[in-house]
């Protein structure tokens, strides 16, 4: 069931995805095109939850007030901060709803990505079987892809020999996996040892990861900024900036575990 409704929930961005791709013929730039497409429908989204928190933030003092007063009254000073929500039409919970929103999107994202042809090219399940059989007899082999990853695998072994598969499958794409210079197929923590020999192929796929963990830390920074509280040293400040730094750091980890 699940994965039915994750087959479902991956069809329109999919179905963007690929288009951006038949518009560029750029892998890379397509997913780049992704993101700016997706961050600009999402604006006007992310713009209510930074209100919404920056209204919490402006409050924080009243609550810590009242946090401080009823103490030792759980049940009187949960009823005086419902009593200040009600008063000033804040809802606690509004920013962190809306900052759930990108997660759904991620993780279809992940899945075209990780499974380019039964994801992205939408081919059922029976036809990526012959193609993997057509690709094995050319010399293809499943075993030596990392685990999880085998469609990326294939769909490179695909482009990299296309003339034996072009126009023996319908809806079969020629994804180049080039970008930049990159080999998009490599995981960072494949080859970050050969960081000073092995050139730019190297070197811009193991950057990639800082690069992601950087901008994260940037954003965390960003969202923070004017945020009473993260500001003190009690255990909502502390939590704040220790989310600050956990994304970056999740995200860097995230990026050398993944292909680029």
């Amino acid at each position: 069931m699940f994965a039915t409704i994750g087959y479902y929930i991956c069809i329109p961005f999919a179905w963007l995805l690929r288009a951006l791709y038949e518009l560029t013929s750029s892998y890379g730039w397509a997913l780049v095109l992704f993101t700016v497409v997706i961050k600009l429908i999402m604006l006007p989204f992310q713009m209510k939850s930074k209100k919404s928190m920056m209204r919490m933030s402006r409050f924080q003092p009243m609550i810590k007030e009242i946090q401080t007063r009823y103490k030792n009254n759980q049940v009187k000073m949960n009823e005086e901060l419902q009593r200040l929500y009600a008063e000033e039409g804040v809802n606690p919970m509004s920013g962190c709803l809306w900052s759930f929103l990108p997660f759904p999107i991620l993780i279809a994202l992940y899945s075209i990505i990780r499974q380019p042809l039964s994801r992205f090219m939408m081919l059922s399940k029976d036809v990526v079987t012959e193609i993997t059989t057509l690709a094995t007899t050319l010399g293809y082999n499943a075993e030596l892809v990392r685990k999880g990853y085998e469609e990326i695998g294939l769909a490179k072994f695909i482009s990299d020999n296309f003339a034996d598969f072009s126009g023996k499958f319908d809806g079969l794409l020629n994804v180049n996996y080039n970008f930049l210079g990159l080999d998009l197929t490599v995981m960072p923590g494949d080859v970050w040892k050969d960081f000073f020999t092995g050139g730019w192929p190297v070197i811009g796929v193991v950057l990639i990861p800082f690069i992601s963990g950087a901008l994260s830390f940037l954003q965390s920074k960003a969202s923070m900024a004017g945020n009473v509280a993260a500001e003190g040293n009690d255990a909502a400040a502390r939590s704040s900036r220790m989310m600050m730094w956990m994304m970056p750091l999740m995200s860097l980890w995230i990026g050398f575990t993944l292909p680029a």
